[in-house]
């Protein structure tokens, strides 16, 4: 029996990290497969990921929970059929609804031997009540179906800040695992026992109260009516982030510097939105260099003004004139640079809403 983890998370959330963290120190000894699926018409991770040793699919036509419900199927099965992989690891893009990526996963579990272990999503505690506000659809729906819930950069949060982010998390999933500690001071054991819920203290107290009511069973209560109207909760938090969303003003009256407050109202009236159908993306392959100068000049412009579209998230792997290669990533208002491993060409990748690609492209020099 395989097992199947999904590890999700909106654009720039750091689910590559994460999972680079969980095969160097939880999977160990385990034979593994990681299923990614990249928005956008470039593929940067595949690289990153492919150091670790682990045998990647990338996807990179659609979104996994779109265009690519059929495809996903087949590749997941033939996926099993090569490799028998003890663990398949799925990657969806940051864009996708974890929702759909489930139920594509269990639309073949009759006809593979495959187990679906945990549902994860990665979330920026900084960037959570932005997202939250202006791509709930997208957003909210990874929150709402995970099992799991991982906050990366806790360690820049105040402590109010950090249960504040908690707050609006539980205001969507009740029951998830909310993992708040820095990364650098558990180790991935910790963290996947956590998306298997083997240290659950809430299992061990339903189990608790599990033996108490069989016990007094004259007291008895209908459990699965609880477990429904428990449901119709989780739902309510659905309604309560589609009201929420209604009630947007126009984010287009608002300046750059208030560019967390930003979004598109247009595009997101209903909840019925295909990823492509929102989020618009430019990449491309290029042998161009950049000097580290040059490149930080770009990506000030590209994070600082709102000439270029909407920009959630830019990232690339780029040779350097300096000698070596650069990887960088971008999130709105902020982005790093850092030294990478060289790959077979650069590649540039832009993602957001409403971008404007040639603009894109003449502010990169191509």
């Amino acid at each position: 029996m395989t097992k199947i983890d999904i590890i999700s998370g909106f654009l720039g959330a750091g689910k590559t990290t994460l999972i680079k963290k969980l095969i160097e120190e939880a999977f160990k000894g385990e034979k593994l497969m990681l299923i990614e699926n990249e928005f956008g018409e470039i593929g940067i991770d595949g690289g990153f990921l492919n150091n670790s040793g682990v045998e990647i699919t990338e996807m990179n036509s659609g979104c996994i929970c779109c265009s690519l419900v059929g495809d996903f199927g087949v590749a997941l099965k033939e996926a099993l059929d090569k490799y028998s992989p003890e663990r398949i690891i799925i990657e969806p893009s940051g864009v996708g609804k974890l929702s759909d990526v489930i139920k594509a996963v269990e639309s073949i579990k009759d006809e593979a031997p495959i187990k679906l272990n945990s549902f994860t999503a990665v979330v920026d505690a900084i960037k959570c009540k932005m997202y939250m506000d202006n791509f709930g659809e997208f957003f909210n729906n990874q929150i709402e179906n995970a099992n799991t819930i991982v906050l990366s950069r806790t360690q820049k949060l105040t402590q109010e800040k950090l249960e504040l982010c908690v707050a609006q998390i539980r205001e969507h999933n009740k029951d998830a695992a909310v993992i708040t500690t820095n990364w650098d001071e558990i180790d991935g054991k910790q963290i996947l026992a956590a998306m298997e819920r083997e240290n659950s203290l809430e299992k061990e107290l339903l189990k608790e109260a599990e033996e108490h009511h069989h016990h007094h069973h004259d007291e008895d209560c209908s459990c699965q009516e609880h477990e429904h109207h428990h449901h119709d909760d989780k739902c309510d938090c659905q309604e309560h982030e589609h009201h929420h969303h209604d009630e947007k003003c126009d984010c287009h009256d608002h300046e750059h510097h208030h560019h967390d407050e930003e979004c598109d109202c247009q595009e997101h009236e209903h909840h019925h939105h295909h990823a492509d159908e929102v989020f618009t993306s430019w990449g491309i392959e290029t042998p161009k260099k950049y000097s580290k100068i040059e490149l930080d000049e770009i990506l000030k412009v590209l994070a600082e003004s709102s000439d270029y579209g909407i920009i959630l998230r830019a990232k690339g792997i780029i040779p350097c004139t300096e000698g070596g290669w650069i990887n960088f990533d971008l999130v709105p208002g902020e982005y790093e640079i850092r030294e990478g491993v060289s790959d077979y060409t650069g590649r540039l990748c832009v993602i957001g809403t409403n971008i404007n690609k040639t603009k894109i492209q003449e502010l990169f020099h191509i």
